[in-house]
């Protein structure tokens, strides 16, 4: 006999192991991934902390299937991300969300980042402190 009783066992678990790994891996179709881009603010908007404003973007062209409809909106500056949270929990088809500017320092390099079916970055822009 070429095969003993503990090789076959060996070879029958690793079989049904490698089959429920198979099985577990879940299978991803086509993603369509959108990135609005932003509208308002643009290049030159000057905020004041405290004060209210409505971030704007393009909603013309959505895809078929948006793989993530739920919207936040984070704070960028010098071209980094900060952990600043802007705005959450909003669709990202709606096209518009009011925030509150954040109390930080004042700057002239700031970005939003809008993250719902991807990321994207609005123009610089600039805040002040009131």
């Amino acid at each position: 006999m070429l095969f003993g009783t503990k090789s076959l066992v060996i070879l029958a678990t690793s079989l049904i192991a490698l089959t429920q790994t198979a099985c577990a891996v879940p299978v991803v179709g086509k993603r369509n991934i959108w990135s609005p881009p932003i509208t308002y603010p643009h290049l030159g908007t000057v905020w004041y902390t405290g004060q209210r404003h409505n971030v704007t973007w393009d909603t013309s062209n959505p895809p078929q299937n948006i793989t993530n409809t739920i919207g936040t909106i984070t704070l960028r500056k010098g071209g980094q991300v900060t952990p600043v949270v802007v705005a959450q929990g909003f669709p990202i088809t709606s096209g518009r969300v009011e925030v509150a500017v954040p109390s930080v320092i004042s700057g002239t390099d700031y970005q939003l980042v809008l993250i719902g079916d991807s990321g994207n970055f609005s123009p610089i822009f600039t805040i002040l402190e009131q």
